[in-house]
């Protein structure tokens, strides 16, 4: 189906990031937004806007009757759900189609499969992708629960079948806590994701968090190579590199390899991300779960292999077939990228929504800088804290590594608190310089450093 006006249903920079890549393929656009975001640097860009509710989310950006409605008054033939909100919702994705639209990214029924935990485990071993030793399936008998804990050993990870964004997660490190632990897991995924639903896996002790990006149009998938996660608070990701400085190369085919059959295997798509975790150890790596949509790190795979991965999700949602071969997708230099939250990391991570009063945007060679702010834009505080994303392109990891630390002196966000100072003692950590850490790095480090994080 020919797309000639995309409706962007979501907010912030990805809203931005999506406008820009319509525009360079000739699209109209539709921008909806909520009461609080009306003067969103999106809504001056686009073409159109639309306000489909009051601030809070529930009530505007997840709600899909506004949302198509605004399709329909203003003549749009495609949603993007961006990500977050109703991204890897299936329901929505069926909405859409059943209105007659084009949605951009999969098909529902991929969602639906790929988005529960427990049936992308399955789906993976049948694709003969290594996954975590853990449940076969959901755990709803508590019984059959200590029986699995005690089977793959302690410490275990209690995980929501639904959802992600570390929601719904606990660790025990012994039966007792196990006891205690897994019905608050339920309870929050329930809150989070109207699905109490678990299932249990071995943790893996010191993992790295390597995910694999992924293209495909519905019969044949590619990769993009991997991006290493690692460096994480509270299970949410802070800073995310392009490649992996640790993967041997035999290790990256086969795991990018597993990550286009599995791909192939749901006939997967538009754009996705399939997660693992690596054991820098014995070289392992485990599939853990794909998020069915763009990734706030797409950025750095952008910067490595010079794919505009937007553009693609709105040509194959067009029904383009995939224009590239493998063999044409190759990766050169090394691409960090830091999330730039209205977070004050002085005082443990308080959220800090304030009006901007300076903005100061680095540049130079190798340099990006994904936002939605203006000098003067109020930021508000109902929803996700991300103001930006710095990302940096340089020939080695090193020399990646010095253009952060310059792009961040660079960058200005006057008015309110960010985590710029968090990365600009990243930038410059021995550890992280040799890239030697884990998924539960960060947080100890956070600890020991907290007197340094003023801002």
């Amino acid at each position: 189906m020919k797309i000639t006006k995309l409706l962007i249903a979501n907010r912030g920079e990805i809203a931005v990031r999506i406008i820009r890549a319509a525009r360079e393929l000739g699209l109209k656009t539709v921008q909806v937004h909520s009461a609080a975001a009306a003067d969103m640097l999106a809504v001056r860009m686009a073409d159109e806007a639309v306000n489909i509710g009051p601030p809070h989310a529930a009530k505007s950006y997840l709600n899909i009757d506004n949302i198509l409605k605004a399709a329909r008054e203003t003549g749009a033939d495609a949603v993007h759900p961006g990500y977050g909100f109703l991204a890897e919702n299936a329901g929505f994705a069926d909405a859409v189609e059943a209105a007659g639209l084009v949605f951009v990214g999969p098909k529902g029924d991929s969602i639906r499969v790929m988005g529960d935990k427990v049936a992308a485990r399955v789906a993976a071993e049948a694709a003969g992708v290594p996954v975590v030793p853990g449940s076969d399936g959901r755990v709803d008998d508590p019984e059959h629960a200590r029986a699995i804990a005690l089977a793959i050993g302690f410490p275990v990870m209690i995980k929501a079948a639904a959802g992600g964004g570390g929601r719904g997660i606990r660790i025990a490190h012994d039966m007792a806590e196990f006891e205690t632990l897994m019905p608050q897991a339920s309870a929050e995924a329930k809150a989070a994701f109207g699905d109490g639903g678990l299932y249990i896996e071995k943790v893996i002790d010191r993992a790295r968090h390597i995910e694999v990006q992924v293209l495909g149009d519905g019969r044949r998938a590619i990769h993009c190579f991997e991006r290493e996660c690692s460096l994480q608070r509270r299970r949410q990701k802070v800073w995310e590199e392009a490649p992996s400085a640790v993967l041997p190369q035999a290790v990256r085919e086969k795991l990018c390899a597993s990550a286009v059959a599995l791909a192939e295997a749901v006939n997967y798509r538009g754009a996705g991300t399939l997660e693992y975790l690596y054991d820098d150890e014995t070289r392992h790596f485990y599939f853990i779960e794909m998020n069915t949509r763009i990734q706030v790190e797409h950025p750095v795979t952008e910067m490595i292999t010079g794919i505009d991965l937007v553009r693609e999700m709105i040509r194959i949602a067009a029904g383009e077939p995939l224009r590239l071969q493998q063999s044409d997708v190759t990766m050169t230099g090394h691409a960090i990228e830091v999330r730039i939250n209205a977070e004050d990391p002085a005082r443990n991570f308080m959220p800090a929504p304030g009006t901007v009063t300076e903005l100061r945007v680095p540049g130079g060679p190798g340099t990006r800088f994904d936002t939605m702010l203006y000098q003067g834009y109020q930021v508000p505080p109902f929803y996700d804290s991300l103001l930006g994303k710095l990302i940096v392109w340089d020939e080695t990891r090193a020399s990646a590594l010095g253009r952060m630390a310059r792009a961040l002196e660079e960058l200005e966000v006057g008015g309110l608190a960010t985590t710029k100072p968090l990365h600009q003692l990243l930038a410059r950590d021995e550890s992280v310089g040799k890239a030697r850490f884990h998924t539960r790095w960060l947080e100890p480090w956070l600890e020991a450093n907290a007197h340094r994080l003023s801002t």
